[in-house]
């Protein structure tokens, strides 16, 4: 895993942001909501492609805020296309 580079790493962190918080049955604006940011970064930390980036503190707020550990948003072993 360590030869991934670290965009292709983010994009599988933003994946997993969205695929667990869907998995709660949380919209965007309500995960912005409890971790006191606005819809429009939401969607950004979510969009593979988009250029904001995740910040260490961000995946705290967020795992905190589903009830997950901050490892599930930070394992990418999933996604084959990522390697």
């Amino acid at each position: 895993m360590n030869n991934i580079p670290y965009h292709e790493r983010e994009k599988g962190i933003k994946l997993n942001i969205g695929y667990y918080r869907r998995s709660r049955g949380i919209s965007q604006e309500e995960l912005a909501e409890r971790i006191d940011i606005s819809r429009t970064h939401m969607s950004n930390l979510e969009a593979p492609k988009a250029s904001v980036g995740v910040t260490l503190d961000m995946l705290y707020r967020i795992s905190h805020a589903l009830d997950i550990d901050i490892a599930k948003l930070l394992d990418i072993s999933k996604y084959s296309e990522l390697r």
